[in-house]
């Protein structure tokens, strides 16, 4: 959404044994770490300062495929109401909730016109500074763009931490949310009067060229472990279309797919690690099959042979106009 330092040591399942073909996983491709531990953003106020759940590696395998995947369609209505706004000294302000190794401001400022000064947000001090000093320096059309970093709490935003923000953004934050987060985040923006756009949150659906019967019990299991914890997982688009409908502003969602190839071998099989490592935490009885499963899928992966569709959705929420 998903979605984060050096990779974690080994996953392992609760019973001590390693994760189905998930040992060489890099941190954070797909739900997989320690027994308990949940694949998101660290976001929230009161977790202990554990090892980040992000590998900056993970991060940099996947920016180019959500390059390709997130929606253009919805730059032209975002385009047009960020033109609609006052003038601010220094351009548009637009703040990256779990910014990560900042990938959505080398996607999107490059993208939008102006002068724009990007507020990054992450728990992950290190992200923090990997992003900023990644981050871009000229608009689409030649304007400056500045950057501040923050380590901030997505579940305790206030209208008043985005005090000023002419857009707010995230990618592949979405599906690990609580509802009541979400709601949280929805409140935040329309305090503030800001548009969110927000990509890549996980739909819940996977497409292979060559279909396998065992792809839809892992699809299956997988959005269960998804859902762990009160997370929403693949339910989340529909439920923060709901909360930010609530508080009046219009909502378009498109879908953003990973679509992965021979070219994308090495996102590929990190992601089909991590998808399968997750599907069999969930549901122990698919390990025997699961093991087969995933030796052919690598297999083809590596000889080139390997074609899926990863499907996500972005959202693009609009508050109401201010009347003069």
């Amino acid at each position: 959404m998903t979605d984060t330092a050096a990779a974690q040591e080994e996953h392992r399942v609760n019973d001590g044994t390693e994760h189905t073909g998930t040992s060489d996983v890099i941190a954070g491709a797909g739900p997989v770490g320690r027994p308990g531990e949940r694949a998101t953003v660290r976001l929230r106020e009161g977790e202990a300062d554990e090892a980040p759940r992000y590998a900056p590696e993970w991060l940099q395998l996947r920016e180019p495929a959500d390059a390709d995947a997130r929606a253009l369609g919805l730059l032209e209505p975002l385009g047009k109401r960020l033109a609609e706004l006052p003038p601010q000294e220094g351009g548009l302000v637009i703040h990256d909730l779990g910014c990560g190794t900042g990938s959505m401001g080398r996607w999107l400022a490059a993208r939008l016109d102006g002068p724009q000064h990007w507020v990054l947000h992450d728990r992950d001090p290190y992200l923090l500074h990997f992003a900023a000093v990644a981050s871009p320096r000229v608009a689409a059309d030649g304007s400056r763009v500045t950057v501040e970093t923050r380590r901030g709490d997505v579940a305790r935003l206030t209208p008043d931490a985005l005090s000023g923000a002419s857009l707010v953004t995230a990618s592949a934050l979405l599906d690990v949310l609580t509802r009541p987060e979400i709601e949280t985040l929805a409140a935040a923006c329309a305090g503030a009067g800001s548009p969110a756009l927000l990509t890549l949150s996980v739909a819940g659906r996977v497409e292979f060229a060559s279909p396998d019967p065992l792809d839809a019990d892992l699809a299956e299991a997988f959005n269960a472990h998804q859902r762990r914890g009160g997370l929403l997982g693949p339910d989340a688009v529909t439920a923060a279309g709901e909360a930010f409908a609530e508080h009046g502003a219009s909502v378009r969602v498109h879908p953003s797919p990973w679509r992965l190839g021979p070219e994308h071998a090495a996102l590929t099989a990190q992601w089909l690690r991590g998808w399968v490592g997750a599907a069999v935490e969930e549901r122990p009885a698919l390990r025997a099959r699961a093991e087969d499963y995933l030796r052919d899928r690598l297999a083809a992966c590596e000889a080139g042979e390997l074609e899926v569709v990863v499907h996500h959705s972005d959202l693009l929420a609009l508050p109401r106009p201010v009347e003069a």
